[in-house]
């Protein structure tokens, strides 16, 4: 091969912009071997050098790994099979590093305990399928061995938290909460209750769909009654509550039974509770849903009203 064709390892370093050093490192790992040697021995390289050194440098550039390199460059794989391949594998990365900025933001903002800081770490940085696995042993476990509601149940169920792949640091400190919610014994209870209570029920109607329209049936009457100025303890709001049991004993069909009002209280109760309510309200945040406004006020008024009457029945049959 005519010299004026060859390249010594400080030429390719001008032309190129590499340094002596790596192209000497890529030539000793194969990347770039020699063409020919001078008669002093050192090592030559030919005009197929520089497009080596080039593609070389650009598929480093991108990250990718030296063996994958090489095997580019031999023609043992090709450049799209690779580039999707490392391009995947940046997908991981990127959705691992977002998560990481989120869980460092909400430390940050939280200022937890070591302890605490461990913890978070390691429930945010579970993978979506251990996710899901958390929360479904908690309702295995919940419902175990119990005659439950099954639409209540199925509602649970379908209704998993799935953090985002680019999580905000309220999302992260959401999902955390959550865990811990699921691990709470009074919750648990609260969730058993209520799935029992709910399987007693004879209304094959969507629970969901149902409560929304009697919650929106009790805030129009307490509306109502806060527009004209009425006291909850007063008779015109004792009324209203009769007037909203009604409407739970229309739609549940429990009209004739004497216990309603008693039965109605329980159930509300289980529903107000601070527990079952935040957990909805952590997995509307992780998963991006519109929050919903408290019912815990619009509940607490209701039974306390709806108490207060019922008692003062019982005094005036003691009359």
């Amino acid at each position: 091969m005519d010299s004026d064709t060859l390249y010594s390892i400080g030429e390719l370093s001008r032309r190129t912009g590499l340094t002596v050093k790596t192209i000497r490192f890529y030539s000793d790992t194969g990347i770039v071997p020699p063409t020919d040697r001078s008669p002093a021995g050192y090592r030559l390289y030919g005009l197929d050098a520089l497009a080596r050194l080039d593609l070389a440098r650009t598929l480093r550039d991108l990250g990718l790994d030296l063996a994958t390199v090489r095997k580019v460059l031999d023609r043992e794989a090709s450049i799209p099979e690779v580039t999707e391949a490392h391009a995947n594998a940046l997908d991981v990365q990127i959705q691992t590093l977002r998560l990481r900025r989120a869980v460092l933001r909400a430390i940050a903002r939280r200022g937890p305990t070591t302890m605490e800081m461990d913890l978070m770490h390691r429930l945010a940085t579970l993978s979506q399928a251990e996710r899901r696995r958390l929360v479904s042993g908690f309702i295995d476990a919940t419902f175990k061995g119990l005659h439950a509601n099954p639409e209540f149940v199925s509602l649970m169920r379908s209704s998993m938290p799935e953090l985002p792949d680019d999580p905000t640091p309220e999302q992260v400190e959401a999902w955390v909460e959550l865990a811990g919610l699921c691990q709470n014994a009074d919750f648990r209870t609260t969730i058993r209750r209520t799935a029992e209570d709910q399987a007693e029920e004879p209304s094959q109607q969507d629970v969901s769909t149902l409560h929304d329209a009697l919650n929106q049936a009790m805030r129009e009457r307490i509306d109502e009654a806060a527009s004209s100025g009425l006291l909850p303890a007063s008779a015109e709001g004792a009324s209203l509550t009769d007037s909203l049991g009604g409407l739970y004993a229309h739609a549940f069909e429990r009209a004739g039974e004497s216990d309603l009002r008693r039965w109605l209280l329980a159930r509300l109760q289980a529903t107000a509770d601070p527990h079952a309510e935040r957990y909805w309200q952590l997995l509307a945040m992780i998963n991006g849903w519109p929050a919903s406004p408290t019912l815990a006020p619009v509940y607490s008024w209701f039974t306390t009203v709806f108490a207060k009457s019922d008692d003062d029945n019982r005094k005036r049959l003691m009359q």
